[in-house]
């Protein structure tokens, strides 16, 4: 008997070694010396990495507190009183064209912009290219972005095209332009796409 039970130690003694020292199931602490590498999961390595989150965060706070925002509140009433302004202005023209975008005339703008970026180019195949682009997308009836161009002018551009040049829309370009001044202008100035960036550059100021 004292041989049987010797011999039933000494296996459990063989498999606890196989299986090595008994674990406890007991949390790992908050610290460990073992995480100065980075690479285990320990709740003192998750907390390091937590930290350095809301340390960059604050940086990038304090970075975008620091920049000015654009458009600025007298930009934005300027562009009240001269839509030269609002054409000239990057975010004046973006604004402009959310708001032309609601009543659907969004190409009218656009073709204005395409216009501008034609008379800049002096490649003479460019110009070939460009002038065709835009025929085809804001002055051909085919074109579901067809702006809204008087016989005469469309006359003449067609002319034009046989030997095409940076400042053949010039004319069309200005007929849009006006249209734009006279017609949509004025709703714009009144929309709430204007009002509300308006009452929002004011907020910012509010103490």
């Amino acid at each position: 008997m004292p041989q049987s039970v010797s011999g039933v130690e000494m296996r459990k003694r063989q498999q606890g070694h196989i299986e090595g020292p008994h674990r406890h199931d007991h949390p790992r602490p908050n610290t460990c010396c073992l995480c100065w590498c980075g690479c285990c999961k320990c709740l003192w390595n998750e907390d390091r990495r937590e930290r350095s989150d809301r340390q960059t965060c604050t940086k990038m706070d304090s970075i975008e507190a620091a920049e000015e925002p654009h458009p600025t509140l007298d930009e934005v009433i300027a562009w009240s009183r001269s839509f030269e302004m609002v054409m000239h202005s990057p975010d004046g023209r973006d604004v402009f064209r959310e708001f032309l975008r609601s009543e659907y005339s969004e190409e009218n703008l656009m073709f204005w912009i395409a216009c501008e970026e034609l008379k800049k180019e002096t490649n003479p195949s460019a110009i070939n290219e460009k002038a065709r682009i835009i025929y085809e997308d804001y002055v051909s009836i085919l074109s579901p972005k067809e702006v809204s161009l008087d016989s005469r002018v469309r006359e003449g551009i067609n002319q034009s095209l046989a030997e095409p040049s940076s400042i053949m829309y010039e004319e069309a370009q200005l007929q849009i332009y006006t249209l734009m001044h006279r017609d949509s202008f004025p709703r714009f100035i009144s929309s709430s796409i204007y009002r509300d960036l308006l009452n929002s550059k004011r907020a910012c100021l509010d103490p």
